[in-house]
């Protein structure tokens, strides 16, 4: 009776409008429910419809959130508190890599939360050392760190390029190159680091020892490399040096622009030539996102460092950055983390590996990742003067609106009236991030619901 009514409570809280067609999960209690917790499940069964003015006086502004409040999802669904059904083709921005409430992720998570679920680095934690062998049996690394986010992972590469550059290049003013229209992390470090003024606005100064180019652009590239490598008078201030070039391989917040192959050989040259590290940030590309497991293995090349977060874990807070053994310059003291790698964390990041590998969702991603691609270069053809681009790889997709059409706010706005979530990328890109277990009749239903927004936007200019 004790259990019946605790989870009576449970799903009275999940279970909150008729129209929804997912139903949230039941878990079975796994010991005898205690008079505290039936009292608990009851309480937050009772608890008044969301309330967004009490949301707002409560949390800070930091984001503009569509009207949307999330109760529960399952695959590529969610559904709201007021029991709207939507088709979820952003994927917490590149994040949720197996969709939601996952069973098996959910079950690895919730088994090492009984066994143990913090401990401190000071101590060897078993589960740690397992992630980082499979994840770096995927790249051309040896090492890896981890932390909690891909700002963290971003400022662990950054501080491993100034340490490397000190401690085995005898550099006095280390600096690192990155790309006009990039996005980093919102630390103070990986805002600096971040080539779009918009994010660093309100926060100044930046820190010193970060120099931008534009992306692609090879010969601004060369030209910025060849001025950090010419020699100062004697007696003028300290010399600046490159300590590294850091790039995503696809920029996703400066409008899912793929890197080129000739800008990122430049960049291994220069690095090679220089002593400098070639670092990559993988957080929104990194995982199969893109249809290898890692973006930079699209543009033939090798990188000394790499950073992740978002899909590693599905959801569950984990970041990583890894490096080759040659640039490994951390020693006991000189950077740590408190979460990092913690037992959680690597649970969820070991069941996402393993369900990559057991369900083969590089394939899926190749195949969806095609037939979504092959849908938008069909719907620009038909309308080339709404529709100026369709870009990306596997499933991080970009469809850039034309100048005198619309922007992506709108279209997003208009999709989520339709029953699909979406997330711009910049003023005039929609991105489009699914989970990886997305289905063919998915990718099919989200071309239509685009089709239809677009069609309703542009009209009647169409």
């Amino acid at each position: 009776a004790a259990a019946t009514l605790q989870m009576a409570a449970l799903a009275a809280l999940l279970h909150t409008g008729a129209s929804c067609a997912l139903k949230p999960p039941l878990i079975a209690p796994t010991r005898e429910p205690t008079r505290a917790s039936i009292a608990i499940a009851s309480a937050l069964a009772s608890k008044p419809p969301f309330e967004r003015e009490a949301f707002n006086e409560a949390v800070m502004s930091t984001y503009g959130r569509f009207d949307l409040a999330v109760s529960h999802g399952k695959g590529c669904k969610l559904c709201d508190t007021e029991g709207n059904e939507y088709l979820d083709f952003a994927a917490g921005i590149s994040t949720c890599t197996l969709g939601h409430a996952d069973e098996r992720l959910a079950a690895a998570v919730s088994e090492q939360m009984l066994r143990v679920h913090h401990v401190s680095n000071l101590y060897y934690i078993p589960q740690q050392g397992e992630l980082a062998r499979k994840l770096l049996a995927t790249n051309c690394l040896d090492r890896a760190f981890f932390c909690n986010s891909g700002a963290e992972a971003n400022e662990a590469a950054i501080k491993l390029a100034r340490k490397h550059a000190h401690d085995k290049r005898g550099v006095e003013f280390p600096v690192i190159i990155t790309a006009l229209s990039s996005f980093h992390g919102r630390t103070l470090a990986t805002i600096t680091a971040t080539g779009q003024p918009k994010y660093q606005e309100g926060f100044g100064p930046m820190m010193p020892g970060f120099e931008y180019v534009a992306y692609n652009d090879v010969a601004a590239l060369e030209e910025a490399a060849r001025k950090l490598t010419r020699r100062l008078p004697l007696g003028v201030g300290r010399k600046k040096q490159l300590a590294a070039i850091m790039l995503e391989p696809l920029q996703g917040e400066g409008g899912i622009r793929p890197g080129e192959r000739a800008f990122f050989e430049a960049a291994r040259r220069i690095c090679d030539e220089t002593g400098a590290l070639l670092i990559v940030d993988e957080v929104q590309t990194g995982v199969c996102r893109t249809g290898c497991f890692w973006g930079y293995q699209q543009l033939g090349i090798e990188v000394d460092v790499l950073t992740s977060a978002k899909a590693l874990g599905g959801g569950v807070p984990i970041g990583a950055m890894m490096a080759k053994a040659h640039c490994d310059v951390f020693t006991p003291g000189t950077h740590a983390t408190t979460y990092g790698g913690n037992p959680l964390a690597c649970a969820a990041g070991l069941a996402v590996l393993a369900a990559i590998d057991e369900r083969a969702l590089l394939d899926n991603v190749k195949a969806r990742g095609e037939q979504l691609s092959s849908g938008l270069r069909t719907l620009q053809a038909a309308m080339p003067s709404v529709i100026s681009d369709v870009r990306g790889w596997g499933l991080i997709v970009g469809i850039e609106m034309a100048e005198e059409s619309f922007s992506a706010a709108a279209l997003c706005s208009a999709l989520l009236a339709k029953g699909m979530l979406t997330v711009p990328a910049g003023t005039r890109v929609l991105r489009l991030v699914p989970p990886l277990v997305v289905s063919e009749e998915e990718v099919a239903s989200a071309l239509g619901l685009l089709e239809a927004a677009i069609r309703e936007l542009a009209s009647p200019a169409t």
